[in-house]
């Protein structure tokens, strides 16, 4: 992989053990976090450390360029993504323009842990969605189209919503008929995919997160319900709130306020759950969507691990050590390593490039 003008990096190469773990060291602030960034961005055009992505561009360049040489299957791949100062982006497959994030999904499979996943548990439900909505995208070309033509419908939709300043015209009526049959089609697609994966899922993070308890016999059980974003069906939600949605000029149903509702023994994770409980849950949900993945794809996602260990106790440091999935893996430390993880290559990223 190749950076430039990335963050703080004015260039950096790394190259991973293919099939073993590789390590990132180094003090913090020496940007082993931003490797990974760049690498999960390749396979999802977003960052999860912020969602400006003009923010990885370095201070004072117009542009940041991360390149991956990789190999899919025995195919080999080159993806690359520009990302300009001024907000816009362009990715390219083989020297191809990609115009959805379900074909990068697909070149470049990855799942990130990072010390911010207590997100998942503790933060809105957009953190939710975007999680299932991930691996939706690497196990369900059908869903991961009918997520991208979602994206845009609502941004149409909201977009002649601000325009209309809150009045209804003719006009104004007659194209929201437009975007609202649309909406209907694609929403109610991507629910119902969301519900089957949650209910598949279910399973798998109940299995992970035993494997984190220190007994796992004994572990409390996980529940995962899915709770869509309106009562009935979607066309009749939709035209029940046009009058609130021009009025607030929002989108104020549909599948974008969807939910995923967490619960451990029967409580309410988000609310009623200890840290300790919630951290492990959190973990519980990448883990056990990954092996999901894995299943469906037949093939491992590339594993991102962002100086988690960090974030947990020694007890559950050294689980999650013994349930890591196999595969290629980065992970970043500032810290020792908890026995029991194998790995391939340790590298100081202080020496994987030039920084400004």
């Amino acid at each position: 992989m190749e950076l430039f003008d990335v963050r703080l990096f004015v260039e950096a190469r790394l190259g991973l053990e293919p099939g073993s773990s590789t390590v990132l060291t180094g003090p913090n602030g020496t940007g082993k976090t931003t490797l990974l960034e760049a690498i999960a961005y390749l396979g999802s055009q977003r960052s999860f450390r912020t969602s400006a992505r003009d923010a990885m561009v370095r201070v004072g360049r117009e542009r940041a360029i991360v390149r991956a040489h990789l190999e899919r299957e025995s195919r080999p791949l080159v993806v690359e993504s520009e990302l300009q100062a001024r907000g816009g982006t362009r990715t390219l497959v083989n020297h191809r323009p990609v115009h959805g994030r379900s074909e990068l999904a697909d070149a470049v499979p990855v799942t990130v842990f990072s010390p911010d996943d207590l997100a998942l548990v503790q933060g809105p439900p957009v953190r939710r969605r975007d999680l299932v909505d991930a691996a939706l995208r690497l196990i369900d070309p059908r869903a991961a189209a009918d997520l991208d033509q979602l994206d845009k419908v609502l941004r149409q939709r909201t977009a002649l919503l601000r325009q209309a300043g809150g009045k209804l015209t003719t006009e104004v009526a007659s194209t929201l008929d437009v975007w609202d049959e649309r909406l209907v089609v694609s929403g109610e697609a991507v629910s119902a995919a969301r519900r089957a994966l949650v209910e598949d899922a279910s399973t798998p993070v109940q299995e992970a997160y035993a494997g984190l308890s220190s007994a796992p016999s004994c572990a409390a059980p996980v529940t995962l319900d899915y709770v869509r974003g309106w009562q009935g069906d979607l066309a009749g939600a939709l035209g029940a709130s046009r009058k609130d949605d021009l009025r607030r000029a929002a989108c104020t149903v549909g599948p974008h306020r969807d939910e995923v509702i967490l619960r451990i023994d029967g409580r309410d994770a988000r609310a009623r759950a200890s840290q300790g409980e919630q951290r492990s849950l959190a973990l519980a949900l990448r883990l056990g969507l990954h092996r999901l993945v894995t299943q469906r794809r037949g093939s491992t996602p590339l594993l991102l691990l962002d100086d988690v260990f960090s974030e947990l106790d020694p007890q559950r440091s050294r689980a999650l050590a013994r349930h890591l999935p196999p595969g290629q893996t980065l992970l970043t430390t500032a810290t020792d390593l908890p026995e029991g993880i194998e790995v391939g290559a340790v590298l100081d990223v202080r020496s994987l490039g030039r920084r400004s």
